[in-house]
């Protein structure tokens, strides 16, 4: 794979990734939320069912426009790790990490969304066949290439709390733009 793929290419191919996988939920999310909001309401506990169904019952233009809030963090994270594998003046690879553990993460969320909910889920698709493969193909290369270490990923991994926050920010500007 890495004769196909070097580090640099396997950086900048994240923000593709992510315009990917977000795609599906845009396309997906406003149907499917009106279409499921009742099932949601009867698998899930009352008040984890009544956050989800407010924090994403908005329209197509509202979740695009959130999404490109997002990936505003998706392309400067991706620019300051080029940054720091070139050793540029912006170089950062902590950020980086940050964003891509938490779109891996975010990954299972959305199979186990279609786990509990037994249905096809908005983004579950491509978490399968885009965000996991990927994810690992990059990790793997950003080890073995010394890029990062196992401990950077161990400092990072209670930061990707902090993305929770944007993200919020991110549909509450969605839904006060549209």
């Amino acid at each position: 794979m890495e004769q196909w793929f070097n580090t640099q290419t396997l950086i900048w191919l994240f923000p593709i990734m992510f315009v990917l996988h977000d795609f599906e939920e845009i396309i997906m999310v406003e149907k499917w939320m009106k279409r499921n909001s009742i099932v949601m309401s009867e698998k899930l506990p009352k008040r984890i069912a009544d956050r989800v169904i407010k924090q994403f019952s908005m329209s197509t233009a509202q979740f695009a426009v959130a999404v490109l809030v997002i990936f505003l963090f998706v392309s400067s994270s991706t620019v300051m790790a080029n940054q720091y594998v070139i050793q540029g003046l912006l170089g950062n690879i902590h950020i980086f990490t940050i964003i891509t553990i938490t779109f891996f993460l975010h990954a299972f969320t959305h199979i186990g969304q279609s786990v509990i909910l037994r249905s096809i889920t908005p983004g579950v698709i491509t978490s399968l066949i885009v965000i996991i493969p990927y994810s690992l193909v990059l990790y793997r290369s950003l080890l073995v290439n010394e890029v990062i270490t196992r401990e950077v990923i161990f400092v990072c991994l209670p930061f990707c709390f902090l993305i929770f926050p944007v993200a919020l920010l991110a549909h509450w500007i969605g839904k006060k733009v549209v």
